[in-house]
């Protein structure tokens, strides 16, 4: 219960006290005596309302450093992350190995042209070895092959462009020069030339392929496939 102070003024019944430090509290009867007072009190709140505008808030320029810092340590670590070495070094290609599944199929058929440039077709020629000659004409190894050829056996050079006539030696039954202008035998095989290569091919009598040689080696290396074609 508040008691009245020294004029006789003191709170109604069942008010609290004010705080002493508040002073004498004095309430006008016209509400329009405290407009002063009202007036500095709004000026007051604008110029704090002011002060909180013109402020950026806290999270803005956080989010710009942790950004910033992200961006420097990701250049750092694409900058000091290892590389691998580059080598100019190319492998060198190994020995040339036709598809086995060459082995089986029929020849197709091509007509190749002689020294007169009258077709020939290639199918009429079976059993027959068959050499390429316009990488490498290596005449000893084609020598070889003519000689070692069983009877019944054609044995067939080819060359890309001209077809020089072929000289017939004993032990062949037949020997024929050809020129093949579209490399039609050449992409059969997947042999491409190359430099001192004697790629060849074996076809028996049902025009099938029996072997594929890169580059024909010595007689020894091929005779088993010889029997064959004059099986």
């Amino acid at each position: 219960m508040g008691m009245p102070d020294a004029e006789g003024h003191g709170p109604p019944e069942g008010l609290p006290d004010l705080p002493p430090e508040w002073g004498r509290v004095v309430v006008p009867d016209d509400a329009t005596a405290l407009a002063p007072e009202a007036a500095q009190v709004r000026r007051e709140l604008r110029r704090a309302a002011r002060r909180a505008a013109g402020r950026p808030p806290l999270g803005l320029p956080l989010l710009v450093l942790l950004v910033a810092v992200l961006t420097t340590l990701a250049g750092l670590v694409a900058v000091n992350w290892p590389r691998s070495t580059r080598t100019t070094d190319r492998p060198s290609p190994g020995p040339y190995a036709p598809p086995a599944a060459l082995i089986g199929r029929p020849l197709p058929a091509l007509d190749l042209v002689d020294a007169g440039q009258t077709p020939v077709p290639l199918r009429g020629l079976v059993p027959a070895v068959i050499i390429l000659v316009d990488s490498c004409t290596c005449p000893e190894r084609v020598a070889e092959a003519i000689a070692a050829a069983p009877p019944g056996v054609t044995v067939v050079t080819v060359t890309h462009l001209g077809a020089e006539p072929a000289t017939p030696t004993a032990g062949a039954a037949a020997v024929r020069a050809l020129a093949d202008p579209t490399d039609g035998l050449r992409s059969f095989l997947h042999l491409p030339p190359r430099p001192g290569a004697l790629g060849a091919v074996l076809v028996d009598r049902a025009g099938l392929v029996v072997s594929v040689h890169p580059d024909l080696g010595p007689v020894g290396s091929y005779r088993a496939d010889l029997a064959r074609l004059a099986a």
